[in-house]
């Protein structure tokens, strides 16, 4: 029997704002100290009122417009009510039917995922579980700061899928500033509802609750779908549950029999308004703050630069890198001697060769001092003239990495350290001529293996040359004059 899984997420991201989403309480992540960051409202003392942060509104409607969805003409918030040590008003300030978003979607792999509504809603305190002594600890810190919830529709079919979603999500709330959207810190955290079935009729759902980073996603989702068709091929039920997952032992595990939306008696918060997002918000103007997202700059920076996929990756993940990149990309052409006799092929060549050095000399050297790009001395401009440097051969690769491990320790400019160290490549045949003849007289041996056939014994030629300019000559004239000579 062939069981065909069907997934939806719900994703949870707290938004970066400067205040909590119903009190003036600073909205700080990085706060190390507990029960700091409070107040009266995000408390749920009696008799406070809460007031809609509208900063947070606007994150989500710029979301929601990133994500092809419809931004609703009324809106309201509503009260959910459940009791838990973390929510210190005995209910959450949450949305039910009005959402601020819905119908989106988002395309990946030219599949369309549909997203079914995105809301606003507050997050719960943090509670930590002291094992030894046997009790728990609140920090109210997280209470009260704006969450927004993404809902998709289940559209989603394995584990990879989900994962690669997710990912996706990730990025594109960093791309618009909505959300750092760290799952380490929590900023990002997920569920899932998982069910199967062998027609179009969706099976009982298990949702698996606070998957809390890509790669629990997608575990916690194939771990989930395997039990389930153990369970159906054996003819057992599929109990309709919350199940938690255990990175540990790579299990989910049941928790609690699932709640419907009736278990948490929803109504409209009395004590916010309802809100017309477009008599608050100039929407169009939103829509036109939107930056360039993932897909788009992934096709520009294929078609522009004809980069790899993985290459282009890179960049995608790391905006700053990618800023760089593309600064520097602007000033390649500028710095060649003969900019007119390139075409179209020299600038993807110069593309290629500036990444190359960009995501693996340069990279590793800001690694190397647990530094990032924007903290380099190394100008792009700078990095720009190194590279057609090397493009023209008037450093050798190998003075290259030297060259830019002194650009990276003063940030000089390229130009200047090869002439203050005497580094410019050796590529005048009359220069190499005396070099190449006396290295051939000292290795008789090596120069007879060349001669019947052994072609390794040419590289050992030229690094005898390379050793004795000190990295200097041109090592494409270097093998011309030995060929030459030893004809």
């Amino acid at each position: 029997m062939k069981y065909q899984p069907t997934i939806g997420l719900e994703i949870h991201a707290e938004l970066k704002t400067k205040t909590k989403m119903f009190c003036d309480s600073l909205n700080d992540p990085d706060e190390k100290h507990p029960n700091i960051n409070i107040c009266p409202i995000c408390l749920g003392h009696p008799g406070t009122l809460p007031v809609i942060n509208k900063e947070a509104v606007a994150k989500v409607i710029k979301a929601g417009l990133a994500l092809n969805s419809e931004i609703a003409e009324f809106s309201k918030f509503d009260r959910k009510n459940y009791f838990y040590p973390d929510l210190p008003k005995g209910y959450q300030i949450s949305q039910y039917d009005l959402p601020f978003c819905k119908n989106g979607h988002l395309e990946m792999k030219g599949k369309k995922i549909r997203i079914r509504r995105i809301h606003l809603e507050e997050d719960t305190g943090r509670l930590i579980h002291d094992l030894k002594t046997n009790s728990s600890l609140i920090d109210f810190n997280r209470a009260g700061i704006p969450l927004m919830e993404l809902v998709t529709e289940p559209d989603i079919e394995s584990g990879e899928e989900a994962r690669l979603f997710s990912e996706e999500l990730q990025l594109i709330f960093r791309y618009l500033g909505v959300s750092d959207a760290d799952m380490e810190k929590g900023q990002m955290r997920s569920e899932a509802n998982i069910s199967l079935s062998q027609d179009k009729k969706l099976g009982v759902k298990v949702e698996i609750k606070n998957l809390n980073s890509l790669k629990a996603i997608e575990k916690a989702i194939e771990y989930e779908i395997n039990r389930q068709r153990e369970l159906l091929e054996k003819g057992e039920k599929i109990i309709q549950e919350t199940r938690g997952w255990n990175e540990d032992k790579g299990v989910t595990y049941p928790q609690r029999v699932k709640e419907e939306a009736a278990d948490y008696r929803y109504f409209p918060e009395p004590d916010l308004p309802p809100l017309k997002p477009a008599e608050i918000f100039d929407i169009e103007k939103i829509k036109m703050e939107i930056p360039e997202l993932p897909a788009q700059k992934r096709k520009r920076f294929e078609k522009e630069y004809n980069l790899g996929k993985k290459d282009i990756e890179i960049f995608i993940r790391d905006l700053s890198l990618a800023d760089y990149f593309e600064e520097a990309a602007s000033e390649l052409l500028e710095w060649s001697e003969e900019e007119e006799k390139r075409g179209p092929k020299a600038a993807k060549e110069l593309y290629k060769l500036a990444a190359n050095y960009l995501l693996s000399d340069l990279s590793g050297l800001i690694k190397e001092k647990d530094s990032n790009v924007s903290e380099i001395l190394i100008t792009p401009e700078n990095f720009a003239e190194f590279i057609n440097l090397i493009y023209e051969d008037k450093i050798s690769s190998r003075t290259g990495k030297d060259v830019l491990k002194e650009m990276f320790a003063s940030g000089e400019d390229p130009s200047e350290i090869i002439r203050e160290k005497g580094l410019l490549q050796i590529s005048g045949f009359s220069d190499l001529e005396k070099i190449v003849e006396d290295i051939i007289d000292k290795n008789e041996k090596v120069t007879y293996d060349y001669k019947t056939g052994k072609e390794n014994a040419m590289q050992f030629l030229i690094g005898q040359a390379m050793a004795k300019t000190k990295g200097r000559a041109n090592p494409k004239i270097l093998q011309e004059l030995f060929k030459k000579f030893l004809i």
